[in-house]
């Protein structure tokens, strides 16, 4: 290997000279060997990654350990059969230069290595890169991955993402495949945003997939309740389904025992107050609790489409109020990648504030406004935000997508709860969203205690 004269000089900081000696093999005085996975149509191949002793123990304790300690690694090609070598590669490109490269292919492996080779700082940057990738589709899978390193943040926004998106959760390809225990976290969870008759369906799915591993057969209901357990079952709050949804879909399924259906149609007639053993209150769906502003006079399945400019909007409140998220218009069955702030309007010359920022993976779900519904999403914030009266704010948000619904015949001021919310449109260029129409038909907020 060639290597360029007095390659020193024009790298003139240290970060830059550790950087260029990232699969080096000058100076290097050790290998890994490892795995690479192999593309469609090749074999899979071991991969060598030259590196350097006191770099890595610069950057790791365990690697301290591994060259400097008392069972020092003698050595010089050392076989690392619990990692890739796409992830390790990374692993290597921040010790060498505090950068790394994650995608939803390598950022699993990544943090195992983080974790392994105790790197804090790496661990941080994975578990922020999967908390902004978070949607109904993956979480499942990160869950009990957070679980499992105690990482308390992440396993928090993975719950939140449940909670809030239930339904497409429930319905993801992911969800038959988890394990029974995670089942029964879920199905427990009392803010789960979803019809008890769609949860049902999806714990009969997983049952039935369950079975067929095992060889069992998937229409038995007896078996089925079996492998769910009792904890599961209890946990469905049927008293609280209609009865015509209870008749079609619960009854066919079998998981229930005669007696138990005879007293759930007394239920349903009032001839019985009390179905033992089943909870008959609602689940409280996270956001119930919020008080909620339309700008709108409607939302209408106009076309509103997304070009990667951003959807901005100016608004006041005449009183300070806590500010929990935002509805935003979707298409049906769609889903959205939002990023969203809300910044506080400094005077001119000043740097305007942002206030709070977010960013995930949507899926669209029909939503009551007034006397109609449409098709949305909620955007939740991690945590509210204090609006303060006669504050200028401007919603920004750049949104991914399909077409989407969206709402017509603005208002400039609308009412809520006595709270006044004023809207203007935005000088800044962007997307259609104005005061006369398009984005953010519902704000979401609680008054100051």
């Amino acid at each position: 290997m060639s290597v360029e004269v007095n390659w020193q000089t024009t790298r003139p900081t240290i970060r830059e000279r550790t950087k260029f000696m990232l699969n080096n093999v000058l100076f290097s005085d050790v290998k890994f060997v490892v795995r690479k996975s192999a593309s469609e149509g090749e074999l899979e191949s071991m991969e060598v990654i030259p590196a350097h002793k006191f770099v890595l123990s610069i950057g790791s304790p365990v690697f301290e350990a591994m060259f400097h300690g008392e069972l020092a690694e003698t050595r010089d090609s050392i076989e690392l059969p619990d990692c890739e070598y796409e992830s390790l590669f990374e692993l290597f490109r921040y010790v060498y230069s505090d950068e790394v490269n994650l995608s939803g292919s390598n950022v699993m492996g990544v943090l195992y290595l983080a974790k392994k080779y105790i790197v804090p700082t790496l661990v941080e940057k994975c578990t922020g890169y999967l908390q902004h990738h978070l949607d109904p589709f993956n979480v499942l899978s990160i869950l009990p991955i957070a679980e499992k390193y105690e990482e308390k943040n992440l396993v928090d926004r993975c719950w939140k993402v449940i909670d809030e998106q239930a339904e497409a959760t429930v319905k993801s390809e992911g969800f038959a495949t988890i394990e029974r225990s995670l089942l029964e976290a879920l199905v427990v969870r009392d803010t789960l945003s979803i019809r008890e008759v769609d949860l049902f369906q999806a714990v009969d799915l997983w049952a039935m997939k369950e079975c067929e591993k095992q060889g069992l057969s998937p229409s038995c209901g007896e078996q089925k309740r079996r492998i769910l357990g009792e904890p599961i079952i209890k946990a469905i709050r049927f008293p609280v389904m209609k009865q015509e949804e209870f008749a079609a879909v619960v009854l066919q399924k079998n998981i229930l025992t005669p007696d138990e259906v005879i007293r759930f149609f007394q239920y349903f007639s009032s001839t019985l107050h009390t179905p033992v053993g089943f909870s008959e209150t609602k689940r409280s769906c996270v956001s119930h609790d919020f008080l909620r502003c339309g700008r709108f006079r409607y939302v209408a399945a106009d076309s509103c489409s997304y070009d990667g400019r951003k959807d901005f909007l100016i608004f006041t409140v005449n009183k300070s109020v806590m500010l929990h998220g935002l509805c935003l218009c979707g298409s049906e069955n769609k889903t959205f990648a939002v990023t969203l702030e809300v910044k506080e309007l400094k005077e001119i010359g000043r740097h305007d504030s942002t206030v709070v920022s977010i960013t995930g993976t949507f899926s669209s779900k029909l939503l009551q406004y007034k006397s109609s519904n449409y098709y949305g999403f909620e955007v939740l914030f991690d945590s509210p935000v204090n609006l303060r009266r006669n504050v200028r704010y401007r919603i920004e948000a750049l949104i991914a997508g399909p077409d989407s619904w969206s709402g017509c015949t603005g208002m400039t001021t609308a009412e809520s709860s006595g709270v006044e919310f004023s809207f203007f449109s935005s000088c800044c260029v962007g997307n259609l969203t104005n005061q006369e129409g398009g984005q953010f038909p519902e704000f979401l907020f609680s008054l100051e205690v």
